[in-house]
């Protein structure tokens, strides 16, 4: 990781990870972010809904399923892996509750999969890709890591099932496995760099869809219920940069690395935007206007998901650089600008400029 003077940091720059679906959106920020850290990386990547030319020239990537056990032992020993970060897996909340078994398959059975591989091959660490979802529908202002963890939908239960798992196997070696679980709020924006952003097939995320309608890719949008116990009537959320969320990768990769312990992060920024403050945003940094209707609320939709993110902030001195929600949404217009352009082009991190 660069230090403040620019200085590699040495725990990092020896790593030699694995990255499950690092041809994803999270997944390619972080694998170009542990790239420009000095790490070697193997992206592990079925290609359902990554793209092979969001993954950096300079890593290997492996077409690969996370079931596949061979396959994953067999490019844990050719590359001499000793760390895993972990995002391959199903994010579509409605889709879980329609097939919840797709889910728990891919989730839960693929997670153990490559947890059983890494303790087969020594491989010690693990920085595990979670959600909020764990959460349900809290009553707190903000969500602690301790707070009551109620999944309402498949998706969230998949995840926090793997972090039984994640915890119960750690247990079970007396500290020799150690793992991260990032429990992220809501992911949105595109690298500051340019070359990367929210390209997944029919994506749900409320900024990437307001930005599609402020680039004329949609019609409009929708929002889903304006009658909660909010200040404007719709639900409020906590925004996070991706590229925030990919350096809290690589923080949380040292902190297990180095010390003997496991640990649980909310990643997010302790702020919630509404939905209509997060619309008319898009609207003011792109300075076209869209139109949105109301539609009713959907089901299991809390009034309000915002971090406590004083753990991540303390423990692991992570200080975010693109907090404020207009950077956010300008990342991610801009992204979708780019896109209308043709489909991007794999690239080398040599090409790229200081962000």
């Amino acid at each position: 990781m660069l230090s403040p003077g620019g200085k590699i940091d040495s725990h990092i720059m020896k790593n030699r990870v694995m990255v499950t679906g690092g041809a994803g959106y999270i997944g390619s920020h972080t694998v170009l972010k542990l790239l420009q850290a000095g790490c070697y990386v193997c992206v592990i990547d079925n290609l359902y809904s990554g793209h092979a030319w969001a993954v950096p020239e300079e890593a290997s990537l492996l077409h690969l399923d996370i079931h596949d056990r061979e396959g994953i032992s067999k490019a844990m020993v050719d590359h001499e892996i000793d760390s895993v970060i972990h995002f391959a897996g199903h994010i579509v909340v409605p889709e879980s509750v329609q097939n919840p078994s797709k889910y728990f398959n891919n989730n839960v059975l693929g997670s153990l999969n490559l947890i059983k591989s890494c303790i087969d091959h020594q491989v010690n660490q693990l920085v595990f890709s979670s959600s909020a979802a764990v959460y349900g529908i809290p009553d707190s202002r903000q969500v602690h890591e301790n707070d009551e963890l109620c999944p309402i939908n498949p998706y969230g239960r998949s995840k926090l099932m793997t972090e039984w798992m994640l915890e119960d196997i750690a247990k079970s070696t007396h500290g020799t496995f150690r793992y991260a679980a990032l429990r992220y709020f809501n992911v949105a924006g595109a690298s500051m760099q340019g070359r990367l952003g929210q390209s997944t097939r029919n994506a749900t995320h409320l900024i990437k869809l307001a930005s599609e309608a402020a680039c004329g890719l949609r019609p409009g949008l929708s929002i889903f219920g304006d009658d909660y116990d909010t200040p404007d009537g719709t639900c409020i959320r906590d925004y996070i940069h991706v590229d925030d969320l990919a350096d809290a990768h690589l923080k949380a990769l040292d902190y297990i690395k180095n010390r003997n312990q496991s640990i649980m992060l909310n990643c997010g920024y302790g702020r919630g935007y509404s939905v209509r403050e997060v619309i008319d945003c898009v609207k003011s940094v792109s300075g076209r206007d869209f139109p949105v209707d109301i539609e009713a609320r959907r089901l299991g939709d809390p009034p309000r998901l915002v971090a406590n993110s004083d753990r991540i902030r303390n423990l692991m001195e992570w200080t975010p650089k693109h907090n404020k929600l207009e950077t956010i949404c300008k990342s991610a217009i801009d992204w979708e600008a780019k896109l209308l352009e043709g489909v991007p082009q794999r690239f080398s991190i040599s090409d790229l400029q200081p962000s």
